[in-house]
């Protein structure tokens, strides 16, 4: 097959989060497949380049628009795109898709994130070409979400505003498409619940576990992690809500600990804690994210806003350290609570189990150990991408 990516975020090597999906769903398909990228990317380097090109037919990078206030002000009133996508169209990005679909005849195209799904949506260019669109999290549901969470706070009023035209947009993307993908079951059943007609397959996350190995954790004092790329709400929310309402608890047992913040793009309220509170130590974008893990004793996952599937969280526990999450971080993996992950959903409960994971060594071994095996046996990259192979193979052939 010819099959043509078009993505949000330029999936490197060295990327964290949702788009090291995408890189190694190229990096794989590559082996019988020819295979193209068009992405967005901020001054990506040689190296970052490298490490995607040796994979791809076609790798064509486009810069993010940028829009001034009275145009996106304008946009909001007038656009036939819902707004919360105006962020990433881009007249280039068309041209672009435009210029490969001539050079090449692709037998399909995939949307790495609903946020560039409208450049398969309604365009005349992809004639002929099948269109399967990659839905890592609903918008509609995501911000419907932040607004019961946030209520009218700053964030939860921005949401309402995200809100205008959204569902409607969203699923009239989704019904043009020949196949949409989720991560997890239960991101299908919640999109099937409000269009029951949509064709979704599920397509798994997966980590290398050959990289992603468990250590002798190094010197140091207790210390919990988190990772994740805080321009997207939901990690930038985890953070403040477990440092404000869980990690003084956690401090008032253990008053040695530190809480490690992993990932690019930290905000100012984020910052802000670091500088409030030295046990908060933040680091900013990283080559490498394995390093942490061996200096962490537990990775916490205090998500509650989103949905999908938390990479993270499988790198943590092919890493060897044991995982604290609410339901909402664990959805789509076969967590168990007590054998491979502890459970928690309310500020008392995390801490009191963050507390125990810091505390108890067998228990860090049991949960570790038991969350290792489930990853070997279910989450390889290579396992994931032999089923987006099928189901692309299925769509191509109608």
């Amino acid at each position: 097959m010819n099959i043509l990516f078009i993505v949000k975020e330029f999936p490197h090597s060295k990327v964290i989060g949702g788009p090291i999906i995408i890189y190694n769903r190229v990096k794989y398909l590559s082996r019988n497949h020819k295979v193209s990228l068009l992405a967005f990317a901020q001054d990506p380097t040689p190296d970052q380049i490298n490490s995607v090109s040796r994979y791809t037919h076609d790798l064509r990078l486009v810069p993010l628009p940028k829009r001034g206030k009275s145009k996106r002000l304008w946009d909001y009133f007038t656009s036939p795109v819902a707004p919360y996508f105006l962020n990433y169209q881009s007249e280039e990005m068309y041209a672009q898709l435009r210029s490969m679909v001539k050079a090449t005849r692709y037998d399909v195209a995939i949307s790495e994130y609903s946020m560039v799904a409208p450049y398969l949506y309604k365009n005349p260019d992809l004639e002929g070409i099948k269109r399967v669109m990659s839905v890592h999290e609903c918008y509609y549901l995501a911000r419907k979400k932040v607004l019961e969470v946030q209520g009218l706070s700053r964030e939860g009023i921005s949401a309402l505003f995200q809100l205008k035209g959204l569902k409607k947009f969203e699923f009239s993307m989704y019904r043009s498409a020949d196949k949409i993908l989720t991560l997890t079951p239960e991101g299908k059943e919640e999109l099937l619940a409000i269009d029951p007609s949509l064709d979704i397959s599920v397509v798994p996350h997966g980590v290398d576990t050959n990289k992603f190995v468990p250590t002798e954790k190094k010197e140091g004092p207790p210390t919990v992690m988190f990772l994740g790329n805080y321009p997207h709400e939901p990690n930038r929310d985890a953070v403040i809500y477990f440092a404000t309402q869980i990690w003084p608890l956690v401090k008032r047992e253990i008053p040695d600990c530190r809480f490690l913040v992993v990932g690019r793009g930290p905000t100012p309220d984020m910052l802000a804690l670091s500088k409030d509170d030295p046990s908060v130590v933040i680091t900013g974008q990283v080559d490498d994210v394995w390093p942490y893990f061996s200096e962490s004793d537990a990775f916490v996952c205090p998500v509650r806003l989103g949905g999908g599937f938390r990479g993270k969280i499988l790198e943590a526990m092919a890493s060897g350290v044991p995982v604290v999450s609410t339901p909402l971080g664990v959805e789509g993996i076969p967590a168990k609570n007590e054998d491979n992950v502890l459970i928690a959903n309310d500020p008392e409960s995390f801490a009191r189990s963050t507390i125990r994971i810091l505390q108890d060594k067998s228990l860090r071994k049991k949960i570790s150990g038991n969350a290792r095996k489930l990853v070997e046996e279910k989450y390889s990259w290579q396992k994931g991408v032999e089923i987006l192979e099928e189901v692309l193979e299925e769509v191509v052939a109608r």
